[in-house]
């Protein structure tokens, strides 16, 4: 509620001067980085960092360096670093620097040399501690937040009087969209947006770049595996590759009037497919209206009936439970059915809130029903979850006529494959021989309450009262036994 209106957040296209940091009408590069000054980089030594760090030397001439990490010189690749962008004419400075410490960014600014004063920062530094919110504890989140936020604080507070050219803060998407099992570092990344706004307002230079995934080792998606980023490019939001991800660096730091902004990659048309389209991208992709399940979803429910039509619920259940599992294969990337146990918990198969609910929209789409966010914690393994589903899809049994006949049939198909042995031939016999007494039974009275005449047989059999060995002798007679 602001000013008496009710409003939403909405993402839409940003206006930049350009994919490289050029003026649009002239072609200049947009005097951002000052090559007589000093650019300082938290995180300076991490994948993304050294990115960073290599492009303004290579691409903007910037010839001082201060990067920054909590292990400074003694980080693995620093020295390498170093002397590359040596090699390349900047003057380099690593230091060991815990930013989340205001005393000690007051201490390294104060090695900043005269000759080549600080002009610009860019804050690169985090760290991770993923975990679902009822796992956090008070120290979990200060050691995300102490790199993340208490850092963009520190080194605000300190070079505000500075008149510096550039202040980039590197966040994330999960500060804006939510991402499971990062409360502690979308709510960091929350903060750097909001850093940049308060800066922006007081009239300091400021942005915020709320990154989407970069792809494997450019330092934003190290440590995630084949199977997250497949799932992130079905989610519709495919990473980004070091070269991408550097040209919207430029677009983004070469002048714009937002001051926060979120440079990703996004697939609408994946998007789109999910079904219902999430709120907050609903100005990129129109939608007409709300939908109980995704497109098509009554057709794949017909066509789930349909296959199951004519099995036994042992068999419809098999069919079910294959389907199943090469929709869970998919969510976690794995070739094939092989790696889903049916008994095994959902949590131990590598399941997270995440990819928990990408495994609950498929299953959605397949059998045409809305299903919970709390699927996979109800029903905690495949087999349960089978269970659950084969309820809601399973064809309505047949009843009367149809039923019975449809029952023999079946029964008929079992003989086929069967190998009959004394055993159990005897066996079969005396079922079946149990079963036509019961059928004539239910034929006389039926005669006999619509007033006709039963046809002759022999004294009715009581089922219902007759004792084993009642039952027994009653089978050896049939089977014309002594």
């Amino acid at each position: 509620m602001r000013d008496g209106r009710l409003l939403a957040p909405r993402l839409v296209r940003a206006t930049v001067s350009g994919a490289t940091g050029a003026d649009a009408e002239t072609g200049e590069t947009t005097p951002v980085w000052d090559p007589t000054g000093t650019v300082l980089i938290t995180g300076g030594t991490g994948g993304l960092g050294a990115a960073v760090a290599r492009h303004l030397v290579d691409e903007h001439g910037v010839r001082g360096l201060l990067l920054v990490s909590r292990s400074g010189p003694e980080a693995r690749g620093a020295a390498e670093l170093a002397a590359a962008l040596r090699e390349s004419g900047a003057d380099v400075t690593v230091a060991a620097c815990d930013v989340g410490d205001r005393d000690a960014v007051d201490a390294l600014l104060a090695t900043v040399p005269a000759d080549r004063p600080l002009r610009a920062v860019v804050h690169a530094a985090g760290v991770l501690d993923d975990g679902v919110v009822d796992s956090l504890t008070e120290q979990r989140l200060a050691d995300v937040l102490r790199p993340k936020a208490d850092a963009a604080w520190h080194l605000h507070e300190a070079t505000e009087g500075l008149g510096l050219d550039a202040f980039v803060l590197f966040s994330s998407v999960a500060g804006t969209l939510g991402s499971a099992g990062q409360a502690n570092y979308a709510a960091g990344n929350a903060f750097l947006d909001a850093l940049a706004r308060h800066r922006r307002g007081r009239g300091l230079p400021a942005v915020s770049l709320a990154w989407g995934p970069w792809t494997r080792g450019s330092g934003m998606t190290g440590e995630l595996g084949e199977a997250d980023i497949a799932r992130m490019t079905r989610a519709g939001m495919p990473p980004m590759t070091p070269e991408q991800g550097l040209a919207l660096f430029d677009a983004v730091t070469g002048g714009t009037p937002a001051p926060d902004l979120l440079p990703v990659r996004l697939d609408l048309g994946a998007l789109r497919a999910r079904g219902e389209v999430p709120p907050l991208f609903r100005s990129l992709i129109r939608v007409t209206g709300r939908r109980a399940a995704p497109a098509g979803g009554a057709a794949a429910a017909a066509d789930l009936t349909a296959r199951l039509a004519g099995l036994t619920p042992a068999e419809g259940q098999d069919v079910l439970l294959d389907l199943v599992r090469g929709q869970i294969a998919t969510v976690l990337g794995h070739a094939g059915l092989a790696d889903v146990e049916p008994t095994r918990a959902f949590q131990d198969l590598g399941f997270d809130s995440l990819t928990s609910v990408e495994l609950r929209n498929r299953l959605g789409a397949l059998i045409g029903v809305r299903l919970p966010a709390t699927l996979l914690f109800d029903y905690p393994t495949p087999s349960e979850l089978v269970d659950h589903l084969y309820a809601k899809v399973a064809p309505a049994p047949a009843e009367g006529t149809g039923g019975v006949l449809g029952e023999l049939d079946r029964l008929e198909k079992a003989f086929a494959g069967a190998e009959v042995g004394a055993e159990l031939f005897e066996q079969v016999a005396g079922r079946l021989e149990v079963l036509r007494g019961k059928w004539q039974s239910l034929r006389a009275e039926a005669l006999a309450a619509s007033g006709g005449a039963a046809a002759p047989q022999e004294e009715s059999f009581d089922f219902d009262s007759a004792s084993d060995e009642d039952m027994f002798d009653m089978l050896d007679n049939e089977l014309g036994r002594d």
